[in-house]
């Protein structure tokens, strides 16, 4: 397969110079597709009110709970992707595009079934306050017609990424942003909407997003072609990817738990600003976290492909060059947001009582945020080169087990914002390490069948 000027081959060349020219532009996707919910909460809490700014941001755990097990399912896309155009296997590159875009479609319908019909029992889980479970029920409901397209985009980009093409799912993305502020500022300002008419616009620009992708490759050149006439579910490429994005997705629904256990801590304070502020913090850690998680997602590709092509030492580089970026960007990102903290806050609410509530969460949880970018990069290169299962679980027990353990006890007993936030660092640090042992673990293994 000919390579394009805009791929990038990360089997050869300079590692970090390569690292960095692949993460780029997912960092700037990442931050993108944060800004239509940052749009989303700005424009509502500017202009709609604390109530309104408190129903979106109550949202966020119920989403990534429903959507994240599939969006996880397209990890695997890209992992297989990258091997095989590693291994230079064209012929099975086509029925992986096929098979995954349709699955895609199947389980973006599926969720946003779920997430429309549950949505006000899933908030009533949280204590969602009474007067903020109207707009929240509303917003989620607007917000889950654009989840099929969401799905599809995320597949859609994997595959495009592994074969290094970080950019025109870039590009995708700054048209569907910028078509989500223009239907943010109508919705609200126009017509009034509030919480919903940011859910609709959310929606539609995910939906712009998704027609890009799927045009993009329909236009490629190569084995990434994608012939809507070939669309089927392959018995042996559905099973691989469900093997390897399965867990992936598994692993992210059950951080969503944790999460889900964590804002219904934050709600248990009772208090609107406190959790408006939380919401306006936990957007704002987004925008850290889409640093790292790229780099998470470049070690991916990085180990994928360097699997295919049977250059191992390059993944073991690989993992200390991308562990180098994650804590750099980790720890710069989450410096410069604890020191200019009141003023990231009042971007979204222009309260004193919003500003002043989170000041020990940006102590506690976003000046240390680089250990988090640490562990997902370890864990990438363990799914990277095909073990899944094992990262799952082992982030299911060092970050979600211990996360739930300490909300049932050590929270329980200070119930202080401090007991609840501390809880994140202390599992970041204990599932880094254990994601490392597995790495060691599976290194020995791919050597010793290399030997064989």
């Amino acid at each position: 397969m000919k390579l394009q000027r805009r791929d990038i081959n990360l089997t050869e060349g300079p590692l970090l110079k390569n690292v960095l020219l692949f993460a780029i532009p997912i960092i700037l996707s990442s931050i993108l597709q944060l800004l239509f919910n940052a749009a989303d909460v700005i424009v509502v809490g500017r202009f709609a009110g604390e109530t309104e700014l408190a129903a979106v941001g109550s949202t966020g755990t119920t989403v990534n709970l429903i959507v994240n097990v599939f969006i996880g399912l397209s990890i695997s896309a890209n992992i297989i992707v990258a091997r095989q155009i590693g291994a230079r296997d064209y012929a099975a590159i086509g029925k992986t595009v096929h098979t995954s875009i349709l699955l895609a479609m199947i389980m973006g319908v599926f969720s946003a079934i779920v997430l429309f019909f549950f949505a006000p029992y899933f908030l009533r889980l949280l204590d969602t306050p009474s007067d903020i479970l109207a707009s929240a029920s509303k917003y989620l409901k607007a917000y889950a017609v654009g989840v099929p397209a969401n799905i599809i985009y995320n597949f859609g980009a994997g595959i495009l990424r592994a074969k290094g093409d970080t950019t025109r799912p870039l590009y995708f993305l700054v048209i569907a942003g910028v078509v989500n502020v223009i239907l943010n500022l109508i919705s609200v300002l126009g017509f009034h909407l509030g919480a919903v008419g940011v859910g609709i616009a959310t929606a539609a620009s995910q939906i712009v997003a998704c027609v890009l992708i799927l045009l993009c490759l329909a236009h490629e050149d190569g084995p990434c072609k994608l012939y809507f006439s070939k669309l089927r579910l392959r018995k042996a490429e559905t099973a691989e990817i469900l093997r390897l994005g399965l867990p992936a997705g598994i692993q992210s629904s059950l951080f969503s738990i944790s999460n889900m256990l964590i804002t219904a801590s934050i709600n248990s304070f009772g208090s609107t600003a406190f959790i408006a502020g939380n919401a306006a913090c936990s957007n704002i850690e987004g925008f850290i976290y889409a640093g790292m998680h790229a780099i998470y997602q470049t070690n991916l590709t990085l180990a994928g492909q360097n699997l295919g092509a049977k250059k191992f030492d390059r993944i073991d580089k690989g993992l200390g060059v991308c562990c180098g970026c994650a804590a750099v960007i980790g720890l710069v990102l989450g410096v410069l947001a604890t020191i200019f903290r009141s003023s990231l806050i009042s971007i979204y609410s222009s309260d004193p009582a919003v500003i002043s509530s989170v000041t020990e969460r940006f102590y506690l949880l976003v000046l240390p945020y680089a250990l988090c970018g640490l562990m997902e990069t370890v864990m990438g290169s363990v799914r990277g080169v095909g073990y899944s299962l094992l990262p799952m679980f082992t982030s299911l027990m060092g970050a979600c087990v211990f996360r739930v353990v300490w909300i049932s006890t050590i929270f329980a007993h200070y119930h202080t914002e401090a007991s609840l936030f501390v809880s994140y660092p202390i599992s970041w640090i204990l599932t880094t390490a254990a994601h490392f042992i597995c790495f060691l673990i599976v290194r020995k293994k791919i050597r010793k069948n290399l030997a064989l």
